[in-house]
Formats: C-alpha cells, structure tokens, sequence
C-alpha cells in the first residue's frame, strides 16, 4: 500500500466516525461528551482530552446532563448523555490552547 492510498483510508476512516458520531446525536437527541467531540471532527484520543474539560466547564456552570447505563465491554457503566445544547453552553466557558482544540470548541459552540 503506497502513502497516498494510506492518507485516503485515513481520511474516510475519519470522516465516517465524524459522521456516525453526529448522526447517533441526531438520531437521539443526546451524547456523551465525547460522541460531541467526535462529531466535531476530532480524533477518540482527542475527544477524550476536550470532553475532560468540557465535564470540568458543565459543573461550573451547574449543567447535569441524563445519567443513563450503557454496555461496555461486557459490563454495564454508568454515563452521563448531553444534549447539543447544553454542550454549546459548556463550550462557550471551556477555553483551550491547542489549535485544533479551538476549532472543535468553535464547532461545538455553533452546534445548537
């Protein structure tokens, strides 16, 4: 496999999960923080970072999102579900240093 087939794969690949993770919202109305982050464009690692942050910000601003249980490797867990725009609201506190995290809380902030 030569270096541009690889750079297409992971570009599709990249835009699938965007894409999968914004219509899981759609179609529910809520997601974790991390789904949010997903659907604007970053990668699970990264998603994972901001939505730290993003929890950090809701609790500021007293926001308490559905608690629910889900599936997860076999076990059940409990996760806290956000709607677009609570998340927005949390985004407009939350105040990152990296670029791309800018443009994800930017993306976020416009979501609702």
């Amino acid at each position: 496999m030569n270096a541009s087939a690889r750079e297409a794969r992971r570009e599709i690949r990249n835009r699938t999960r965007t894409q999968r993770a914004a219509s899981r919202i759609t179609r529910r109305g809520n997601g974790s923080l991390t789904t949010h982050c997903i659907a604007a464009g970053l990668t699970p690692k990264e998603a994972r970072t901001v939505a730290s942050s993003l929890r950090k910000a809701a609790v500021k601003l007293g926001i308490q999102g559905t608690a629910l249980r889900t599936h997860a490797a076999g076990r059940m867990r409990t996760c806290t579900r956000y709607t677009p725009a609570q998340v927005a609201r949390a985004a407009v506190v939350y105040r990152p240093r990296k670029a791309a995290y800018k443009d994800a809380a930017a993306r976020l902030a416009l979501a609702a």
